[in-house]
């Protein structure tokens, strides 16, 4: 009987190394990246919800910002 609380100590300690249910919760749907945040704070140039003005600012964004050739040149 000296022993029991030691087993008693085991049980709760494997019983708080249990895992619990990992899910989602609601599932949120995606929107296009050109209909904006609905946020006041954006590109100057850019209008929210015109695709074509966020493609034609992504395509100068890419040639000029992130294109370490034309940069280094």
């Amino acid at each position: 009987m000296k022993h029991a609380w030691w087993i008693v100590a085991l049980a709760a300690s494997l019983l708080a190394c249990g895992e619990r249910p990992q899910t989602l919760g609601p599932v949120k749907q995606d929107a296009a990246p050109s209909s904006g945040t609905g946020k006041p704070f954006a590109d100057g140039g850019w209008k929210q919800g015109d695709k074509a003005s966020w493609e034609s600012h992504m395509k100068a964004r890419t040639q000029q910002g992130q294109n370490d050739y034309s940069r280094m040149n």
